[in-house]
C-alpha cells in the first residue's frame, strides 16, 4: 500500500494497537499471563505450544507493520505531480531510509498472514473433525484432518514469504502478488468454514438427542455464533485485498489508482482483520466469568480470615487450599468446613471439636447445642482423575452419575455417536489437552451445606 494515503496506515495503525491493547486485558483477566509461559500446566505440549505462540506473534507483526508504514507515510507527506495533482509521495522519491524499511515491513506483514492462516486452518480441520467424527474415541492426533493441517501450515509458512521475497525488487508488484497470494489463501480457508457454519444447527440437535448436558450445548452454540461473526469479518478482511491485489497485478490499474476506493477497501480490510482477530482471541483464550468472581472473593476471604488470626485450620474440599478461621460464622464454616483423610464423620467428638451449631447459625460450646456427631451421615467422595478431566468430590449422598464430570458423564452412553472431545471443548487450544486453569476455576463454587 505504498500508493495509498497515509490515513490508510493510520487507521491499520490505531485499531491494530487497540486490538494490542485488548489482548493484553484480556490475558490478564484470563490467567494473569500464564498462558504465555512455556510451560502452562501438565498439559503443555508442542501442539498447544505451536498454537499459542504462532497466533500471539501475529498482532505485533501486524502491529510493526501497520505503525512503521504510518510514520514513513506521514513523514514523506504528499508532493505535487503535474499529470497527478497532488498525491501521496511516490516511494521512488523517499528518502533512503524509508526505502530501506518496504521490504522488513512487508515481510511482518506476510508472516503474519501466514501465522494467522495456520491458525484458521488448524480451527477448519479440528471443526471437520469434530462434525464428522462418528466414533467416541476418534483420537485427532491421528486423524488425517490433523495431518492435514501439519501440511497446509507449512506450505502456508513457506509459500507467503517466498512470494514477498521473489518480487521484492518492485515493491509495488511485490505488494500487488503479496496481498493477491495472502488473499486467496486466507478467502479458501474463509469459503470451507461455510459448510460447518450450514450444518452446525443440526450437529447442535444431533447433542440434544444423544442426550448431552444443556451446559455443553450451551457453550458450543456460543462458539458458533462467535464463529459466524468471525466468517462474515474474514470476508471483510479478505475480498478488499483481493481486490486490490488482482487490479494491482494488471498491466492497467483501475482501482489503485482512485483514492476513494483505495481507501475505502484498505479501511474495510483493516476493520474485518481487527474484528476477526479479536474474536480469534476471545475463542482461543475463553474467559469464565464465574469462575473468575468465585476465585477472586475466594482469594478476598482467605486473606480476610488470616488477618483476623488463626485459631484452627481446615481444609476446604471444593477450593483444594488450607485456610485459617478464627471467629468464623457458621454460614462460612459450612462451606470450607471437611473431614481430614484419615477421619470420619463418625470421628467428631466433644474432645476434638469443641464447637457446634445452634437454629441462629452461630458457634456454641458443643454442650449447649449438639455435638458434631449428631449430623447426618453423609459419603465422603474424593477428588479423582479421569483422563484429562477431574472429577470433583465433596460430602453428601448423591448418585454416582450426578457426581461426575460432563467428559466422564458421556462415557456412561455406550451408544453414543459423539466424540467425547465434545463435552470437554473449551477452545481450538485446550480441547485435547482437558481445559485451562482460569476454566477449571468455574467449578469453583461456593455452597453452603445444611
Amino acid at each position: 500500500m505504498s500508493h495509498t494515503s497515509p490515513s490508510s496506515y493510520l487507521i491499520w495503525a490505531i485499531l491494530s494497537c487497540m486490538l494490542g491493547i485488548f489482548l493484553v486485558y484480556h490475558l490478564y483477566s484470563f490467567d494473569r499471563f500464564k498462558c504465555l509461559k512455556w510451560n502452562n500446566g501438565p498439559h503443555s505440549g508442542a501442539f498447544k505450544r505451536i498454537m499459542t505462540y504462532s497466533y500471539l506473534l501475529t498482532l505485533p507483526l501486524i502491529i510493526t507493520y501497520a505503525v512503521g508504514f504510518a510514520i514513513i507515510k506521514y513523514k514523506e507527506g504528499y508532493v505535487f505531480l503535474e499529470l497527478e495533482g497532488v498525491v501521496p509521495m511516490p516511494y521512488q522519491l523517499w528518502a533512503p531510509l524509508s526505502k530501506s524499511a518496504i521490504f522488513p515491513l512487508t515481510l511482518c506483514f506476510t508472516m503474519a498472514w501466514a501465522l494467522e492462516m495456520v491458525t484458521h486452518l488448524e480451527e477448519l480441520c479440528f471443526w471437520l473433525f469434530l462434525v464428522n467424527a462418528q466414533g467416541g474415541q476418534q483420537d485427532w492426533f491421528r486423524s488425517h484432518y490433523f495431518k492435514t493441517w501439519i501440511m497446509g501450515s507449512c506450505i502456508a509458512v513457506l509459500y507467503m514469504p517466498l512470494v514477498t521475497i521473489f518480487t521484492r525488487s518492485d515493491p509495488l508488484k511485490s505488494e500487488a502478488f503479496t496481498f493477491l497470494a495472502g488473499s486467496l489463501g486466507s478467502l479458501s480457508l474463509t469459503i470451507w468454514f461455510m459448510p460447518i457454519l450450514w450444518t452446525f444447527p443440526s450437529f447442535l440437535n444431533k447433542l440434544k438427542s444423544e442426550g448431552v448436558d444443556n451446559a455443553t450445548v450451551i457453550r458450543l452454540t456460543k462458539f458458533h455464533e462467535l464463529n459466524t461473526i468471525r466468517v462474515l469479518c474474514r470476508y471483510l478482511f479478505t475480498v478488499p485485498l483481493l481486490v486490490l491485489g488482482v487490479d494491482g497485478a494488471r498491466p492497467h490499474q483501475h482501482i489503485n489508482e482512485n483514492f476513494f476506493w483505495t481507501d475505502l477497501l484498505t479501511f474495510l480490510a483493516a476493520v474485518g482483520c481487527v474484528i476477526s482477530s479479536g474474536i480469534t482471541l476471545i475463542i482461543f483464550f475463553p474467559r469464565s466469568v464465574e469462575g473468575e468472581i468465585a476465585a477472586r472473593d475466594a482469594s478476598r476471604e482467605k486473606r480476610r480470615l488470616r488477618s483476623q488470626g488463626s485459631v484452627m485450620e481446615v481444609r476446604g474440599t471444593d477450593i483444594g487450599t488450607s485456610v485459617s478461621l478464627s471467629e468464623l460464622p457458621a454460614s462460612h464454616l459450612n462451606d470450607y468446613l471437611a473431614v481430614k483423610p484419615n477421619h470420619s464423620l463418625h470421628d467428631f467428638s466433644r474432645e476434638s471439636h469443641e464447637i457446634s451449631f445452634n437454629s441462629d447459625d452461630k458457634i456454641v460450646p458443643a454442650e449447649e447445642e449438639y455435638s458434631l456427631t449428631e449430623l447426618p451421615v453423609s459419603t465422603i467422595r474424593p477428588n479423582r482423575k479421569h483422563g484429562n478431566s477431574v472429577e470433583l468430590g465433596g460430602i453428601g449422598s448423591v448418585l454416582p452419575l450426578q457426581s461426575l464430570t460432563e467428559a466422564n458423564l458421556s462415557k456412561h452412553n455406550v451408544y453414543s455417536s459423539v466424540n467425547h472431545m465434545v463435552h470437554s471443548y473449551t477452545s481450538p487450544i485446550n480441547m485435547v489437552y482437558g481445559g485451562n486453569n482460569r476454566s477449571e476455576a468455574s467449578r469453583l463454587t461456593f455452597t453452603r451445606r445444611t
